[in-house]
């Protein structure tokens, strides 16, 4: 898809957005409150998950959703299940959340660091399915992403931050150790679909070597989702 297009297709695609939230929000339609909204992100490095996040909240008033950053978990967090930190940023009823990384780096990067032990990363696969499905079960549309981008043109990517002054900050030494254990990552994300895969919360796998059709591929991907499940719910 040219630059062209998808730029075109992504405007029309962040209008519909703009309006499906003002629906849930309870701002327009019916005017009534909708049910919350939770969008996460999981990724390779340099996969696209940031600019997607970006044209995703960029057309939505500020007041309307929160974008939550998760990094390793700190000393306090690390005393307390680990899908307890996740609780205070989800949405309520109306509300809609961005997750850029979430409960999948207890099967990710704590697995393959060694940061959880093999016991704590097995069990972890039941306990998200279940964790999903109280939250769909309450009402949730819960919308997960991995962004997948090939070795080659991460690799790409890694050198253009590199040699940009104004984006060196977001390459660091642990991206470049993550690269190289690649093969262990691929394995855990293998695992990690195959196993968190299920009917309330589906996987959506976004090809990200085309940025432009990444990010028009995720505000679309939500759009459906939001209206699926209006329609579902008798909303016009």
């Amino acid at each position: 898809m040219s630059k062209k297009k998808a730029v075109a297709r992504l405007e029309e695609a962040q209008q519909r957005l703009l309006r499906l939230r003002l629906i849930l929000g309870g701002q327009i339609g019916e005017q009534k409150i909708g049910p919350p909204l939770c969008v996460a992100f999981e990724g390779w490095d340099a996969s696209g998950k940031g600019g997607a996040i970006k044209r995703l909240a960029q057309p939505l008033d500020p007041r309307h959703v929160r974008v939550s950053q998760f990094a390793a978990p700190t000393y306090d967090e690390k005393r307390h299940h680990f899908l307890w930190r996740f609780w205070p940023k989800l949405p309520g009823w109306g509300g809609m959340a961005v997750f850029d990384r979430s409960w999948y780096g207890r099967v990710l990067v704590e697995r393959v660091e060694g940061f959880a032990t093999e016991e704590q990363w097995s069990r972890a696969y039941k306990e998200i399915v279940e964790f999903e499905r109280t939250l769909t079960a309450e009402g949730m549309i819960m919308v997960k992403f991995w962004m997948h981008v090939s070795p080659e043109e991460q690799l790409r990517r890694f050198e253009d931050r590199a040699a940009d002054p104004l984006r060196q900050w977001k390459l660091t030494d642990e991206d470049w150790r993550n690269r190289d254990k690649r093969p262990a990552y691929e394995e855990a994300v293998e695992d990690m679909l195959e196993r968190t895969e299920h009917k309330w919360a589906p996987w959506h796998v976004i090809p990200g070597d085309n940025k432009h059709y990444a990010r028009l591929a995720v505000v679309e991907t939500v759009c459906d989702r939001i209206e699926a499940e209006l329609e579902r719910r008798g909303i016009k």
